[in-house]
């Protein structure tokens, strides 16, 4: 691989005599992760579905490395049982102790890796805050949480400013795996390595500064934040890190665990040389089984106080017997008070969501489906949502069955089923739901929705 010149130079100002072992590094093939959805199995339920080569990912308890499979191909990931993620690029989240019931806020969401994570974690409960300023890439990011089966997150499209305005001091975890050179993922993606300037580092430090000046003011007292980014140049890791500390004198490094190959932060790098630098953590494609990665857990001091952002106020109206009559069908526990009208498209919002009027929202809550004439049409979304006793009428089918494949494209499928009645049918594979069918006489028309269909 050919490295710029400027950036050649830093490597070898950084790494000394381990240079070598990097430039070599980099000739070798990338490592490959899954990270399991634990929102919708346990990881020992997982392995016994025996359907890859894993071994387990040390710093990541729900991550596994894989090697000659394809992943992406196999239904249960279309189910969302697994996430396709760098090994590395997995401590961000693993790293930032969630509770349930948290307010958690991934301030760079897309496309979604973290997020999902982050919306496992804390298991349906508290909420989570999703944002991401490219509205293109939050087309992504809304996918990838809903094909995870997640109810309690508000996706939002906003510059970091405009919701530190509407959040301070709301957030008990914050992530920020902040926008960056890139220089850790050279070896996965050479283009990165050509599109890296001689004012790359300059340029992503005042990026990642801004976002990080913002982000510390919407963390509470005594609320957690984890700062990454997939480079090696002190400039985006020890330095912004200083200088988020500069400017709250209130925030204060915590120790990361250092597994088997992994370097801490180096004070020697920064410009102050604060010891605490070294409670950070860097990982080195040359000495551990993963990318580049940088990641820090800061905490602000104090007691954790009232929230400020008000609640959420939820638009009401009175649903026509067959949206009641619909979701008297499932097993999930729907509060008829928080579901909301939005037109004819109904959503369900949590009773632990604040007030987001004023902001961009690309998707808040559970959306729920669309009342159409005489008839409700319930999404995509919810059926991810469920678990396949959360329905009353259920088609469910082997991974290896060809109707598995069929249904996937949108096709018409048929099942000799017993017991199957007429209507809707939540589709499900191995017992993990996929999607809609509407049944006639054992001929299950396709609901799969249309942007999610295998070559669509």
């Amino acid at each position: 691989m050919k490295l710029p010149e400027k950036y050649d130079k830093n490597m070898q100002a950084l790494l000394g005599p381990d240079y070598d072992k990097y430039i070599a590094c980099l000739d070798e093939p990338a490592f490959k992760g899954i990270r399991v959805n634990t929102l919708k199995l346990g990881v020992e339920e997982f392995k016994k579905l025996s359907l890859f080569t894993l071994t387990p990912v040390p710093w990541a308890k729900n991550g596994f490395y894989y090697s000659d499979e394809r992943p992406a191909t196999h239904p249960f990931y279309q189910a969302g049982l697994y996430y396709i993620q760098e090994p590395s690029a997995m401590i961000s989240a693993a790293d930032l102790p969630i509770e349930e019931g948290d307010r958690v806020l991934d301030l760079c969401a897309a496309p979604g890796g973290k997020s999902t994570e982050l919306a496992a974690k804390l298991k349906g409960t508290g909420v989570l805050v999703s944002n991401d300023v490219s509205a293109s890439r939050t087309k992504a990011l809304l996918k990838n949480l809903e094909v995870f089966g997640t109810k309690n997150a508000i996706i939002t499209c906003e510059p970091v400013h405009r919701l530190a305005e509407r959040f301070p001091a709301y957030f008990d975890k914050i992530l920020v795996d902040a926008p960056c050179s890139g220089e850790g993922m050279f070896r996965k993606n050479n283009d990165l390595a050509a599109a890296w300037s001689d004012d790359s580092n300059e340029s992503c430090s005042g990026i990642q500064k801004e976002i990080l000046k913002y982000a510390v003011r919407m963390l509470k007292p005594g609320g957690m934040l984890l700062y990454s980014t997939c480079t090696f140049s002190p400039d985006e890791n020890e330095r912004s890190v200083e200088w988020l500390l500069s400017q709250d004198e209130d925030m204060y490094i915590e120790d990361l665990h250092k597994y088997e190959g992994f370097d801490g932060g180096h004070p020697e790098w920064g410009e102050t040389g604060n010891p605490e630098l070294k409670k950070a953590v860097r990982i080195w494609p040359h000495k551990a089984k993963g990318e580049g990665h940088f990641a820090c857990l800061l905490r602000k001091k104090g007691e954790s106080g009232p929230n400020y952002a008000g609640d959420y106020h939820v638009r009401r109206s009175k649903q026509p017997a067959e949206v009641t009559e619909f979701i008297s069908r499932l097993g999930l526990k729907l509060d008829e008070k928080r579901i909301e009208s939005a037109g004819d498209k109904l959503y369900y919002i949590p009773d632990c969501f604040p007030e987001i009027t004023g902001l961009k929202i690309v998707r808040c809550g559970l959306y729920l489906g669309e009342k159409k004439k005489n008839r409700f049409e319930p999404s995509q979304a919810l059926a991810m949502a469920l678990s396949s006793d959360e329905f009353d009428n259920t088609a469910d089918f082997d991974a290896a069955d060809e109707r598995v494949a069929r249904y996937l494209k949108g096709e018409t499928i048929e099942t000799e089923a017993d017991g199957l009645k007429d209507g809707y049918c939540l589709i499900t594979v191995n017992g993990y739901p996929l999607g809609w069918g509407k049944n006639n006489k054992g001929l299950i028309k396709n609901k799969y929705l249309a942007g999610w269909r295998l070559g669509a």
